[in-house]
């Protein structure tokens, strides 16, 4: 039987989401279901799907790349690759990235392709379908799993197949249709060959890359150059900036599906949700008698078919219906549920502002832990610091301020200077302007401390750093 790797996408911005969902930390990476992210819950989705399946491909954005190791850590997943992505140019050319990282060692496997913010409420009806397509995938055809819809929905894309659906085997595909209206898409489900596009898909991977060089020459030039240029960091390979930025940007379905005879569909009836606004999330989550569904700490007095979440503190709610509440530690959404696709909206302002919030949460992840800023005024700053077990900050200095550091639980090794010592819990150390600095968790244990920065600028930016355990500059 031919070899099966996963590959998963990873690149979304989940901007529907926010504001749970950052652009340095989007909704794949968040547990927006369940404690688990939608990321991970798709590795463990993997689990047990065939026999033969290989470890995954991961096809990442450059600024997520610590995420996506850390994550797949946590799930004790060790994916075969994880390609960086340095520019967005949408699935198509990162598929083909991946199916070039698929071949590197001369194998030729079925590749099963999955965004990464999916959720299923039937996970072995999902395998089925999978078995499924591998079957016409390993007689070469590029399979597409379509969504059995259970509405008239008009945000997806359809597939109609060309004779009638069969959940044991896979139909040729009569033609990909756009978002319909209202009445097209109920006409669609009435007639019974449509299904939704569910954006998974199934093929060998030289097929797929046959198929691309035939539809769109160009990419697959670009995608090639990027992959035999690319450069190995790390556990991940970063693919050439300025060959992969050359490739035309478009996704797999126009690229390759609409334009190939090889296409088909495999019906796909799997509980799926793609979890692109907070109504959907609502939709998946278990729901109390007046329809109303929660995460966090919450109290609902004469509400109804609503969907809150506190991330920081009590929210309360009275007397409202149909609506959307989303608390974080610096943004708070409320909106009714009808207009939860205009969350992307409010973020394109806030990226036309250039304000913070479309981007960063007051908890800052990095690759040694983590930041929250805490407190911040005229001319100083408040964080609390988390530094993982064996992590250690990057030796740097700064030009325009101090640092006071306090330890309220484990050890630090700090490097001040030529000289090295460790500071435990509740003692501290001070870090004078333009003096080379560095901490350090030496221990088993999370190390916890609260960081006091002075000075005339305080902006992240103010680092120079002269070695560093994650390549970063």
């Amino acid at each position: 039987m031919t070899q099966l790797v996963p590959v998963i996408l990873s690149g979304g911005s989940g901007s529907r989401l926010w504001p749970l969902s950052r652009a340095m930390r989007p909704k794949q990476f968040l547990g927006v279901t369940e404690d688990a992210s939608l990321f991970q819950l798709t590795l463990k989705r993997l689990q047990g799907i065939t026999a033969d399946a290989m470890r995954p491909i991961v096809v990442a954005n450059n600024d997520h790349r610590f995420l996506v190791g850390e994550q797949c850590r946590e799930a004790g997943v060790e994916p075969h690759s994880i390609v960086l992505e340095p520019v967005a140019r949408n699935t198509a050319p990162a598929i083909a990235a991946a199916a070039l990282a698929a071949q590197a060692n001369g194998a030729d496997p079925v590749l099963l392709v999955l965004p990464s913010d999916h959720v299923f409420a039937n996970v072995p009806a999902f395998h089925h379908a999978v078995r499924v397509g591998l079957k016409a995938a390993e007689g070469g055809a590029l399979v597409t799993f379509g969504i059995v819809p259970t509405h008239a929905e008009t945000g997806y894309g359809y597939v109609k197949a060309s004779q009638a659906l069969d959940a044991n085997a896979a139909v040729p595909v009569q033609q990909f249709v756009e978002k319909p209206d209202l009445a097209t898409a109920q006409a669609y489900l009435q007639e019974g060959s449509y299904t939704w596009n569910s954006g998974m898909f199934m093929f060998k991977a030289s097929v797929f890359l046959e198929e691309l060089g035939k539809a769109n020459p160009a990419m697959l030039q670009a995608c090639q150059a990027a992959w035999t240029k690319a450069q190995k960091d790390l556990e991940f390979v970063r693919l050439d900036n300025e060959a992969f930025a050359s490739s035309p940007s478009d996704s797999v379905d126009y690229a390759v599906m609409e334009k190939t005879s090889k296409a088909v569909v495999v019906p796909l009836d799997a509980g799926w949700n793609d979890v692109g606004a907070w109504s959907a999330v609502w939709q998946v989550l278990p729901q109390d008698g007046q329809g109303n569904a929660t995460r966090g700490d919450v109290l609902l007095e004469g509400a109804s078919n609503s969907y809150v979440h506190a991330d920081s503190r009590l929210v309360a709610l009275i007397g409202v219906d149909d609506l959307v509440v989303v608390e974080t530690t610096d943004a708070v959404l409320v909106a009714h549920k009808d207009k939860a696709q205009d969350v992307k909206k409010v973020v394109d302002r806030l990226k036309a502002q250039k304000r913070p919030e479309a981007d960063l949460h007051r908890e800052v992840f990095r690759p040694w832990g983590s930041y929250d800023s805490v407190d911040s005024g005229s001319r100083f700053q408040v964080k609390r610091i988390t530094v993982k077990p064996g992590a250690k900050l990057s030796l740097q200095m700064h030009h325009h301020r101090a640092e006071h550091w306090v330890v309220v639980s484990g050890t630090a090794s700090v490097r001040l200077g030529d000289e090295v010592k460790l500071v435990t819990e509740n003692e501290s150390v001070y870090i004078p302007v333009g003096v080379t600095h560095s901490l350090e968790n030496p221990g088993k244990v999370p190390l916890h401390l609260i960081e006091v920065q002075s000075g005339s600028y305080l902006g992240e930016d103010d680092i120079v750093r002269f070695e560093d355990l994650y390549g970063r500059v």
